[in-house]
């Protein structure tokens, strides 16, 4: 049986690998357009490489899914974390879990992970070709025959072929997949940051706030977590997530949109109000640039005072019932405008590929054409930061390998 599959990333490293331990006798090629390997993988994590998230409940790690929680669900129960962690440490790579539950290897070096696949793709005798762009598959007789953009000295005709092409940031990148049949979701961007340029809380660079809620106001996007304010605008977990769940309604608005930050990540604004009374009342003689309610980091403290006009120098005694309400209001709706994106790091998420109506979700196999599979970004499954997306191309790429 020959197998083919089309990207030299992480879900088609995975998926390849997969193939050989189900099919030994399977004659694999991984077949990659650009001159490098595994590219993705060496800058993730800012060159870390985070493989997964130590968070082992199917329930929990659903959510972390805008989309594809529902065909992932189903594969979890086949291949999840915890079998991520125990397939890496079977073949030598220690890996480390942090407090937030991310995992990495201990080396805490990208290197590692791709020299363990490189190393696993030897010792099975899997042919690795770079340069070598699909232009197009054409079925032929069951068989599935590649048309490559430069053809190499290979026989191209295939029994079965994996799509591991990962996210595309044009739909027309999808047309090959398109024109033989799958619905396609349209590409747009996911897991990004917010561009303020209007905005002075830029000068906070470098600040984090450990625990806020953020919302967009005329949606139903809410997300809470840690938010670090950049010389650019805001990023951070909370607002990555936000970003990943609001990708299309983002994307709609043109990504020019209102931003409301609660500080305190505490909706009920009454108390809020007695956490300030009790200030009030322990503290009164204090300047309420010198007491910082809820742990808030001093120069967000100042900058927050500043924006809603409360002087430095006033105490608590003296805020009254107007200063009380201003600083409950600034701490539980602060406003911001945002104005365009920022890509995380060097990690470019998508949010659309191949609709996941065109594949079967317990075989990865294409409900159009027979002997076609799909793992990884190229499908339309994308995850908040933390290891999720990994996660995807490992869980997806397992079960492809199957090819059940």
């Amino acid at each position: 049986m020959r197998v083919a599959v089309i990207g030299g990333g992480a879900a088609g490293f995975f998926s390849a690998l997969a193939v050989k331990d189900n099919h030994p006798d399977a004659e694999v090629f991984i077949l990659e357009k650009s001159p490098k390997l595994l590219s993705k993988v060496k800058v993730s994590g800012g060159g870390r490489c985070n493989v997964t998230n130590g968070n082992t409940s199917i329930k929990d790690l659903v959510k972390a899914y805008p989309r594809g929680a529902k065909l992932l669900k189903k594969g979890f129960q086949v291949f999840k974390t915890n079998d991520t962690m125990q397939w890496f440490e079977d073949r030598g790579v220690s890996l480390v879990i942090q407090e937030d539950d991310c995992v990495f290897p201990v080396s805490q070096n990208s290197q590692t992970i791709i020299d363990c696949f490189l190393t696993e793709s030897r010792r099975l005798g899997i042919n690795i070709m770079t340069k070598a762009g699909v232009d197009k598959i054409v079925v032929v007789d069951n068989k599935l025959k590649l048309i490559f953009t430069k053809e190499p000295s290979i026989d191209n005709t295939f029994d079965k072929v994996i799509v591991a092409t990962g996210g595309s940031p044009r739909r027309q990148g999808l047309d090959w997949l398109e024109d033989l049949g799958h619905q396609i979701v349209s590409p747009v961007p996911s897991l990004f940051t917010f561009n303020m340029p209007s905005e002075s809380v830029r000068d906070l660079m470098g600040v984090v706030v450990e625990n806020v809620l953020v919302t967009i106001p005329g949606t139903k996007l809410k997300a809470d977590g840690p938010l670090l304010i950049t010389h650019w605008g805001m990023s951070g977990p909370a607002i990555l997530k936000l970003s990943a769940f609001g990708a299309r309604v983002l994307s709609e608005r043109n990504y020019q949109f209102e931003v409301l930050v609660n500080w305190v990540a505490e909706q009920n604004q009454e108390l809020v109000s007695n956490v300030l009374k009790e200030i009030t009342k322990d503290h009164p003689k204090k300047q309420i640039v010198n007491y910082r309610p809820f742990g808030l980091p001093v120069r967000l403290w100042h900058y927050l005072l500043h924006k809603c006009g409360l002087p430095l120098d006033k105490t608590w005694q003296d805020l009254g019932k107007k200063g009380l309400n201003r600083m409950v209001a600034i701490l539980t709706n602060d406003q911001y405008q945002a104005s365009g994106k920022t890509t995380f790091k060097e990690e470019f998420v998508t949010c659309g590929g191949v609709s996941l109506e065109s594949i079967h979700p317990l075989t990865m196999e294409s409900r159009v054409v027979k002997n076609l599979y799909f793992t990884g970004e190229v499908m339309d499954i994308d995850g908040i930061t933390g290891g999720y997306n990994f996660q995807a191309a490992w869980t997806t790429g397992f079960i492809a390998g199957k090819l059940s």
